[in-house]
């Protein structure tokens, strides 16, 4: 059985860094698509791409929100995904989800991210950032 355990959420104020967590078992993350996604309180059917991460070693895709202030990491060993945010805004405020996929490679990571294209998610962990 395939799970993923999103952790790492909590409530921080504007300017803060949060890394949060997504570790995965009944299935190795390596080789694979990890994605990162959001969903922010009253748009419950806006889910929104924030990155992701082809764990093959081809490198990182990141949404125009993302970039510059967030970066997806991998370690294997622990066979985990990591989100680090810095600089967090109040419009950061959302729940936040892991997925994983199978992938060839970046572009088709890049594009199930895009396209939501995952089989399995993860329950979500809450990011709060006050003013």
């Amino acid at each position: 059985q395939v799970r993923l355990m999103a952790s790492g959420g909590s409530s921080v104020q504007t300017g803060g860094s949060l890394r949060l967590s997504c570790t995965a078992s009944g299935y190795t993350l390596t080789n694979n698509c990890v994605g990162w996604f959001r969903q922010a309180p009253g748009k419950e059917r806006e889910r929104e791409a924030v990155a992701g991460i082809y764990t093959g070693g081809e490198g990182t895709y990141y949404s125009d929100s993302a970039k510059g202030r967030f970066t997806i990491s991998q370690d294997n060993a622990k066979n985990t995904v990591y989100l680090r945010m810095n600089s967090l805004k109040p419009e950061d405020t959302a729940m936040y989800y892991c997925a994983t996929e199978a992938a060839a490679n970046l572009k088709s990571c890049a594009d199930r991210v895009r396209t939501f294209g995952f089989r399995f998610w993860g329950q979500g962990t809450q990011v709060t950032v006050s003013s």
